[in-house]
């Protein structure tokens, strides 16, 4: 008996939401398997002299409403199984949001905090190098993921340009703004999930005050307890990759950032915060009205979705919970706010970078926030509706939604239908 794979799981949301819609069965074989996934192998030159090999993927998942979008991540676990989950996915998140985009994603298998800069430098050129018939602006869009920023996206995209010979800004986004990045980009992921809960807090028993717990405090999670906290709500809990912290009357958010943004882990700063060092796993019992799982995948599983006492989960990670950890909070009546609409805010503003770089004319930071903002409130209520209609969780109304819109694009490029009977 084969090992369930995390696609293998990631799969499961595609036949739930197909059993709730009259879809053809060419649609969903389809969408069962990635479009490509090319693999390679990045031989750099050290700074000792030496070469390494560094193995590297990129996954098109899948093109039917436009070139693939998805991120590069360097992390040391990365693997083709991982890459192709993310690619599908994206695929659902930018259906979801009605860009434009199939979805993609890349990694290599790496540990960059182990490279100098130089070596960072020539591995992301390498990886253009290998990948420079895979992406392109009409084709397929990087952007940074895990471990990766606008720096390295810069060199990506200014090798990218050296290959092609012409600036081509639009091959991938989240470059710095002197190379054409967009402005509100940093923050867009816990932004989008921001206006989400917003939107629908009167619907989420959230109207008012509320307390937050936050698993993981890297990017997304940072940017959210700013927010929150900004908007009068306090912030309970948080961890990072080594502990966590709690103080039920709220933590200080600024004095926290403060001290992430210096280097030091929360743990550290406990005592200065009047904060109470818990267990890291112990972080999603905290009493928290809204949970915010913004981490790695599968974090939330049967053995501990008993003991979650928020009554809302706000996905900024991507998979953070598992298929059967959804059925148990579902029974408990915990609403899941799911990571393909929740943390989508993410790729929106990906989509901006690009609209931009094709037109050649920026946006200012408030009109990227209202168009945002617009988006994150018409797909959230969309979504919001179709749960209640037909009775069934947030996260499979999500995949309807996006499933609804792909089947239509997928059927319109020409399916069995139109040449039979």
């Amino acid at each position: 008996m084969t090992e369930e794979t995390l696609l293998d799981r990631a799969l499961v949301r595609l036949e739930d939401a197909a059993s709730h819609l009259q879809i053809d069965p060419d649609v969903i074989e389809k969408l069962k398997y990635p479009r490509e996934t090319t693999k390679a192998r990045l031989l750099i030159r050290m700074d000792d002299g030496s070469r390494k090999s560094f193995v590297a993927w990129r996954c098109r998942y899948d093109d039917t409403r436009g070139p693939t979008k998805g991120g590069i991540r360097f992390h040391p676990d990365a693997s083709v199984e991982e890459v192709e989950t993310l690619a599908f996915w994206m695929t659902f998140k930018c259906a979801v949001m009605n860009l434009p985009y199939g979805g993609g994603k890349g990694a290599v298998r790496v540990d960059p905090r182990q490279l100098s800069k130089s070596e960072l430098e020539r591995l992301s050129r390498a990886y253009i190098q290998a990948f420079a018939r895979t992406v392109g602006p009409d084709r397929d869009i990087p952007a940074p993921d895990v471990y990766t920023n606008a720096m390295i996206m810069g060199w990506m995209a200014d090798e990218y340009g050296q290959i092609v010979g012409s600036v081509s800004p639009a091959v991938i986004t989240g470059k710095p703004i002197a190379l054409g990045g967009s402005l509100g980009r940093n923050d867009a992921t816990a932004r989008g999930g921001y206006y989400l809960v917003r939107h629908l807090a009167k619907e989420l028993g959230l109207e008012g005050r509320h307390t937050v717990a936050i698993q993981g405090f890297g990017n997304a999670g940072q940017y959210y307890a700013e927010l929150a906290a900004a908007d009068g709500h306090l912030v309970v809990a948080v961890s990072d990759s080594t502990g966590a912290i709690a103080k039920p009357d709220g933590l200080d958010v600024p004095k926290l950032l403060a001290g992430k943004q210096a280097g030091r882990r929360v743990t550290d700063l406990a005592a200065e915060l009047g904060a109470k060092v818990i267990d890291p796993a112990a972080l999603i019992a905290v009493e928290a009205d809204l949970l915010v799982p913004a981490a790695l995948e599968d974090m939330i599983t049967a053995d501990n979705a008993g003991t979650i006492k928020a009554r809302v989960l706000l996905e900024l990670a991507n998979g953070p919970v598992t298929p059967d950890a959804d059925r148990i909070l579902a029974e408990r009546g915990i609403v899941v706010l799911p990571d393909i609409l929740a943390n989508a805010g993410g790729v929106t503003v990906s989509y901006f970078e690009w609209v931009q770089n094709r037109q050649g004319y920026y946006w200012d930071l408030e009109e990227i926030h209202a168009r945002l903002l617009k988006i994150v409130e018409r797909e959230g209520r969309a979504i919001w509706i179709i749960a209640a209609d037909r009775k069934v969780p947030m996260r499979t109304a999500a995949y309807i939604h996006a499933l609804g819109r792909l089947a239509s694009a997928i059927e319109a490029h020409g399916t069995q239908p139109f040449f039979v009977g």
